[in-house]
């Protein structure tokens, strides 16, 4: 599976990390949106599209969207099943719109909380 991210989030890379810790089988490609050559490596994403909500690739190539891509990829490494919960009816819908509108303003939320626990200064 692979993993698009914005490596420019410590939020976002602290998370990757974590996922790639718990990878002991190296089943999880991580690739950063911001490398400079991305969009010619995947012409299929757009830059600006993967920046508004994480994007991610299945071994059969399909692609995944926003939480499916977090539960797939802890589900990959046989990590936090609790998350399946999210797949629930109704719950899904609150979860999306919650991982929406992080997504949207991860940037302030990393500003405000992610100080100490991400190393981010000041």
């Amino acid at each position: 599976m692979i993993v698009f991210y914005d490596g420019n989030c410590p939020l976002c890379s602290t998370e990757m990390r974590k996922l790639k810790q718990a990878d002991y089988n190296n089943n999880i490609v991580l690739e950063d949106i911001n490398a400079p050559d991305f969009e010619q490596r995947f012409n299929y994403i757009k830059r600006e599209d993967a920046l508004r909500f994480l994007h991610g690739q299945t071994n059969e190539g399909e692609m995944l969207y926003g939480l499916d891509v977090t539960i797939k990829a802890w589900a990959t490494v046989g990590k936090h099943k609790w998350l399946n919960i999210l797949k629930l009816p109704l719950i899904n819908i609150f979860a999306d719109i919650g991982y929406w509108l992080f997504a949207k303003y991860r940037q302030p939320i990393v500003g405000i909380f992610c100080r100490s626990s991400c190393g981010l200064k000041r």
